[in-house]
């Protein structure tokens, strides 16, 4: 009898143990049921980029933001319906948050070579990734096999998602939260290398601020007037805005960080050594942001059989 109780045991644990092996991420995870993938995902982001530059930012920016917002899960894609509140418009996403048609597209490309196989917050995560290698910045193999979510939740966008007037203790808090350190914020924080701002977010850093470059700041109150021009647009980095590399570290040592919560990481606190370093070492930051990106991309993923392959990334099956 107790050999046949400790057999059962065995068994049970040899179950546990191969469903967990089966419900981890892996850059491996497609290459039997859909090899072709990767490929098909690459092609249209590439598209899509050499449309239009900017878009690497974006696709950077909406995995970051999805991620930070129950898991990487791709609620963010997810439209308002009756029973779902969707994320795009809440806070920092509303009228910000951009790429969303290229993941569209990119699923399409996928779902004609292997249909239901593929999930959307997989995607979003080798979209970053391909964005990134498009425009000069680092590659890394992505670990898959997310699930996406069957709900939303704008309430979160707004309470979790880093803010542009936050102060460095808050931002720091904020990623702690999500199981990323100080260092993985100023690395994920260099992919501003791309990025633009609208005016209604560093107005009142250019007209108020003492921490500013005079010159820095008299060039973009040209695109910012103290009242109006709300949604006019900025790069955050005026010297190479197309290439992701370090010069946004280097613009923060002359206190030409355009946002205050990119200036915030060189204003005497805890991470001008880690801005100095990667100013210094665009190598360690190209390293060190892969790896961010790696560890961003493990935070709450929906495995095994919790969540859906979205059809549609932008509704629930």
């Amino acid at each position: 009898m107790a050999v046949k109780v400790a057999a059962a045991f065995i068994f049970m644990l040899f179950l546990l143990s191969t469903t967990a092996c089966q419900a981890k991420l892996s850059s491996a995870f497609y290459h039997k049921s859909c090899p072709k993938a990767e490929s098909a995902i690459r092609t249209a982001i590439r598209t899509a980029i050499a449309r239009e530059r900017r878009m690497a930012a974006s696709l950077i920016r909406l995995h970051f933001h999805d991620c930070f917002v129950q898991g990487c899960d791709a609620s963010i894609l997810l439209d308002e319906t009756s029973s779902i509140q969707s994320e795009k418009t809440a806070g920092g996403n509303n009228n910000s948050v951009r790429g969303y048609e290229v993941i569209d597209k990119a699923k399409s490309k996928v779902e004609k070579i292997c249909p239901g196989v593929v999930s959307c917050a997989d995607i979003i995560a080798v979209a970053a990734r391909d964005a990134s290698a498009y425009v000069g910045g680092p590659s890394w193999a992505v670990k898959l096999g997310r699930r996406d979510s069957t709900t939303a939740s704008p309430a979160l966008a707004i309470t979790e998602l880093p803010a542009f007037f936050d102060d460095l203790g808050r931002l720091i808090s904020r990623f702690q939260q999500k199981g990323l350190t100080a260092r993985d914020m100023v690395a994920l924080s260099g992919s501003h290398t791309l990025g633009q701002a609208q005016c209604f977010t560093f107005r009142d850093r250019i007209y108020n601020a003492s921490n500013i470059d005079a010159g820095f700041a008299s060039t973009r109150k040209r695109r910012c007037p103290r009242a109006g021009g709300q949604a006019n647009l900025a790069p955050l980095d005026l010297v190479t805005p197309n290439s992701f590399d370090n010069n946004y570290f280097k613009n923060l040592m002359r206190n030409k960080g355009l946002l205050q919560s990119d200036q915030v990481l060189f204003n005497g606190g805890s991470t001008d050594s880690i801005v100095s370093e990667y100013s210094r070492n665009p190598a360690k930051f190209s390293s060190d942001f892969a790896s961010a990106m790696i560890k961003m991309g493990d935070i709450r993923p929906l495995i095994g059989s919790a969540g859906q392959i979205r059809r549609i990334c932008s509704a629930v099956n």
